[in-house]
């Protein structure tokens, strides 16, 4: 079925589209909101960047703590079954 749509919404678009005239140049532009975008995207990676280095920092530390068994999470501890 989507195979079927995916010939008809693009020769509709096709049709659609006139590129016998494009847009003036004074038409086309930004404007703020794309610029309060742009910021709020910037924010976002700079929000998530600083949780992660949180995250690792806490992590860090546990393990410094020994809350993490070093044995048995490197997979090479005499444990295991036997073959």
């Amino acid at each position: 079925m989507n195979a079927l749509l995916v010939p008809v919404f693009f020769h509709v678009l096709v049709l659609l589209d006139d590129p016998s005239e494009p847009p003036a140049p004074e038409d086309v532009k930004a404007g703020w909101v794309a610029f309060g975008v742009f910021i709020a995207l910037g924010l976002a990676v700079a929000f998530l960047g600083w949780s992660l280095v949180r995250q690792l920092r806490k992590a860090q530390a546990a393990k410094d703590a020994g809350v993490y068994d070093e044995e048995t999470s490197s997979g090479s501890s005499d444990a295991g079954p036997a073959a």
